[in-house]
């Protein structure tokens, strides 16, 4: 490996629609920085979560893998140490790992591959979100206090969060620079914004007005709601309590306020990539576990296959790269083969085993790159009883379960998913076509059964260790402030003087 390879920063946001992003032509939109970001870089319009939920949406991405092949179910699903990651791999291939913020890891084990952890998680890491494919409305769940909530705060939790990452993924990147260590970084930055609560500080509030705030394009009443959506309804206590009209539009202003905030928090990386000399040879990927349905549908959060869930903004940036938009279908799992691309393993010699993405490189850096493959996604979550499973290819999304109907969409023709093609005789060739990779990629029978009895150990050993002393997995971070501070076995001036960067005698 040479030592000139590309450093990596991956940034990922929580929950973030790609409808709500300028650079995706969101007109509303108030997000200079990734659009900057966008503009030196490859804008993928046809990006997707392979699963739309936090944890097994991280999972997989992190893995290569569809969530059913590693068992991540459900939000208490573990994550195994032995499956390999992009963090393992890039660690192999002579990177320092380093990962800021949440990655909603499952287990005993809260690095996979990384070789530094700079905050603990902002959810627990214990089996206390298990599905339950039995309950109708989880203890964990959303409900109406989204909505009745929303709006502007000076400080929450998520912020205090977030504040938190930003500043430790920026004095990482100043330790970076001025560090000894002369192997490339993968630095995985990971906010939690602008996943709900709906609220946001004034000032980015403040950068919409109130009336220009878009309102959902298809709000479906819920006679008119397919079995699956009435469930989320249920789950979420929406059923008998939907937002008013106002409280639609106060959430949707909030959590594009939340969307400004993440443009900024971006911003400030880019900047002190650029004034530490870094940018220049570093790749920025930006994306997110999911997105959001704001309403649309009459829907709120995630675990819908309906495009404002599904549908996810990725954006690999560089200095070198046109800026182009590409319309191939991709997913999370190609992320693992692109960074190792991107690592110089171009010929994915390192894998230890086939994973289900491909590398996006040629794609982002090579206008003339074909691509074939279509994106697959699960929910095997709470809500859905069974797993549901989505096949896209083209402008052509097809949705299976044993309960519910099928669902077969034309999103070239109908791009807000209003009207289910399935018993029209005119798409006959793409159903069977869709349905057909369906049966070769999953064994549904055997997967719902090993999904049920994942739930069942994971609810008794729930039950069991909340009795007696609580041990937890959550992870606590070595304190990095020390690195900076003397201590008995130091000299004040030696130690004041040293890791100093950028430093110069001022003109007169």
């Amino acid at each position: 490996m040479t030592n000139n390879r590309p450093n990596i920063l991956v940034i990922q946001a929580d929950q973030l629609a790609a409808n709500t992003i300028g650079a995706y032509q969101n007109p509303v939109a108030s997000t200079p920085n990734i659009d900057e970001l966008a503009s030196n870089g490859a804008i993928f319009d046809s990006a997707y979560t392979n699963f739309p939920l936090c944890a097994p949406s991280r999972f997989s991405m992190m893995a290569g893998q569809l969530a059913s092949s590693i068992g991540a179910y459900d939000n208490g699903a573990e994550f195994s140490s032995s499956i390999p990651t992009f963090a393992h791999y890039l660690r192999n291939l002579d990177y320092q790992t380093c990962l800021v913020g949440k990655m909603h890891f499952v287990g005993a084990d809260q690095l996979h591959g990384f070789e530094q952890r700079l905050t603990t998680d902002i959810y627990p890491g214990d089996f206390g979100w298990t599905g339950d494919w039995t309950e109708v409305r989880p203890s964990f769940a959303n409900d109406v206090v989204t909505f009745t909530n929303a709006g502007i705060c000076l400080r929450n939790v998520q912020l205090e969060y977030d504040d938190e990452v930003s500043h430790r993924s920026r004095r990482k990147i100043y330790d970076l620079a001025r560090g000894n260590d002369e192997r490339p970084f993968m630095l995985f930055t990971s906010f939690t914004h602008p996943h709900d609560p709906f609220q946001c500080r004034p000032e980015h509030w403040d950068r919409y007005r109130h009336d220009d705030i878009d309102m959902p394009v298809v709000n479906t009443a819920q006679q008119d709601m397919d079995p699956y959506s009435l469930r989320l309804m249920e789950q979420y206590a929406l059923k008998d309590h939907p937002p008013s009209e106002e409280q639609v539009r106060v959430a949707r202003h909030a959590y594009y306020g939340s969307v400004s905030y993440i443009d900024d928090q971006i911003g400030e990386l880019i900047k002190v990539l650029k004034e530490t000399g870094l940018y220049d040879n570093t790749v920025i990927v930006l994306t997110t576990d999911h997105g959001e349905m704001l309403g649309e549908h009459g829907l709120w959060y995630k675990k819908s296959f309906f495009e404002e869930a599904c549908r996810i903004p990725l954006i690999i940036s560089h200095p070198q790269i046109a800026q182009r938009r590409i319309g191939a279908d991709v997913s999370l799992v190609d992320l693992l083969p692109t960074l190792l691309e991107i690592a110089g393993d171009t010929a994915q010699s390192s894998l230890v085993e086939p994973v289900a993405g491909h590398s996006l490189w040629s794609l982002a850096t090579d206008s003339s790159t074909s691509w074939d493959h279509p994106v697959y996604a699960e929910n095997l979550a709470e809500g859905s009883t069974t797993p549901l499973l989505m096949v896209k290819r083209g402008q052509i999304k097809y949705i299976y379960s044993t309960v519910d109907p099928e669902q077969l969409f034309d999103l070239e023709n109908d791009p807000h998913e209003q009207t289910n093609q399935i018993s029209n005789p005119g798409y006959a060739d793409s159903y069977r076509a869709l349905s057909t990779l369906v049966k070769q990629r999953w064994d549904v029978e055997t997967l719902a059964r090993d999904i049920f009895a994942s739930q069942r150990r994971r609810l008794f050993l729930r039950e069991a260790m909340s009795r007696g002393k609580l041990q937890d997995w959550d992870f606590t971070p070595v304190d990095e402030l020390e690195q900076h501070c003397l201590r008995a076995d130091k000299v004040y001036s030696q130690w004041a003087y040293q890791g100093i960067l950028g430093y110069r005698f001022p003109e007169e």
